[in-house]
């Protein structure tokens, strides 16, 4: 693995369900691994970590039930504050020092446990808030109530009957509800597998600190404030963010890195208001058809962006191949989950395609489609794009490469909406 570019190992998020005795196994075994040093969970036997995490998962898999409990959308501010308050409890209930930060949106939830034979700290970073409830979208009467379930003959989850006898949990049941996985799970398997260093007597050679962002599905505008606030509260020699997804082969994977990401949004123009096609098609030009010929010129059929520069620095040695090769996903498997009779050919596997920056439209607009559509020449035709980043690849640049490429199209590119001077001067705009 070359030093300039590390494989990242991911899949597709599942975001509100949780395999829960898996992951909260290696949870335990790398805060184990982690935290208590010398001390390492390697010296544990398989069976003896089973019994560890039979012996607390039904306490946490109440406790994590309890936390769900609480409806988590950052655009209710008062939902937020009820998180805050729960997390502190759960925190100090563990000996950790808590404070909560002031930002310029919402705030951010500091926890901090220090030991004496620590020099070093390691920062974890997770989120308490979730993505909207759509209600139609749940198989069950109410998303922030948990659900523990298991396939059915047909491959379909369904709800466990009855009172379960708290004792052992089956590896293959998940447990349903709006955060579990994504990302109130996360942090009680961390506070559940401290419980266990805790009990087993460990003394771990590491200050531990976790920041808890509050708005991380609405765009962290408040964590983004508090890095540059707290700065010296936040410093630290190792940093671990715990919201990913598991593997297709559910096995424990570390991510060694994570793509960041530019967008931006082009807007191509026809007439000034919305006309009837009868009367105007073919002579007022479309909008729509401007925004799909630019938008074709910027991938080929194979997914690999047409834009020059656009993977201009990325290479991989030999090492790092057969690492991106050694990963166990499984083609076939990923595809059937995706419904995709195939994939796009940037890189030569899963991992692989993941090193690269990716062009994605992450949304497009024109007229309306549907319940109150008509026979129209829209106005207007907008598409919302995301690039992918990482470690070779600056964020400006790629969005500059992208506004030369449109130019190069024969379109006058403007950082604004056109004036009626502009659009009856040139031909084809785009608003970038």
């Amino acid at each position: 693995m070359t030093t300039q570019h590390k494989p990242t190992f991911t899949k597709i998020a599942q975001r509100n369900l949780l395999a829960v005795m898996p992951f909260l196994s290696w949870v335990c075994w790398l805060a184990l691994t982690l935290i208590s040093g010398n001390l390492s969970a390697q010296k544990l036997t398989a069976a003896k970590m089973d019994a560890l995490v039979d012996k607390r998962m039904w306490p946490a898999i109440d406790e994590l039930s309890e936390y769900v409990a609480l409806p988590n959308d950052a655009i209710n501010p008062a939902d937020i504050t009820k998180n805050i308050a729960w997390t502190e409890r759960a925190f100090t209930k563990r000996g950790f020092q808590t404070r909560v930060l002031q930002t310029n949106s919402l705030p951010v939830v500091l926890a901090e446990k220090t030991f004496p034979k620590a020099t070093k700290t390691v920062l974890f970073y997770f989120h308490l808030d979730g993505q909207p409830v759509r209600a139609n979208e749940w198989n069950q009467k109410d998303p922030f109530v948990t659900v523990l379930k298991e396939k059915d003959g047909s491959g379909q989850y369904k709800a466990l009957a009855g009172d379960l006898p708290k004792t052992t949990v089956n590896d293959e049941w998940r447990l349903f509800g709006r955060s579990t996985s994504d990302d109130k799970g996360p942090i009680i398997m961390l506070l559940t597998a401290l419980d266990i260093v805790q009990a087993e007597g460990k003394t771990p050679p590491y200050h531990v600190k976790v920041i808890i962002d509050t708005e991380e599905e609405k765009g962290s505008s408040g964590l983004k404030g508090a890095l540059a606030a707290h700065k010296d509260k936040l410093r630290t020699d190792y940093m671990i963010v715990m919201d990913g997804p598991m593997h297709s082969s559910n096995i424990p994977t570390l991510t060694f890195g994570c793509r960041g990401n530019a967008g931006f949004t082009i807007t191509t123009y026809g007439p000034i208001t919305q006309q009837h096609s009868g009367h105007f098609g073919n002579y007022a030009p479309n909008p729509a058809f401007r925004l799909a010929r630019l938008i074709t010129s910027m991938k080929d059929e194979q997914g690999r962006a047409l834009i020059p520069g656009f993977y201009d620095g990325i290479s991989f040695d030999e090492a790092t191949q057969k690492i991106m090769a050694a990963v166990p996903d499984k083609k076939e498997e990923i595809n059937k989950t995706l419904l995709i009779a195939d994939e796009e050919k940037v890189g030569h596997n899963y991992q692989e395609s993941l090193q690269y920056p990716s062009l994605n439209i992450r949304g497009m607009k024109a007229a309306v489609v549907g319940k109150g559509s008509g026979t129209v020449i829209p106005e207007e035709a907008v598409a919302s794009f995301d690039i992918r980043l990482v470690p070779e690849t600056d964020g400006q640049r790629m969005i500059d490469l992208v506004r030369k490429h449109i130019e190069k199209q024969g379109f006058t590119v403007l950082d604004h909406a056109p004036t009626p001077e502009e659009r009856l001067t040139y031909s084809q705009i785009v608003f970038f």
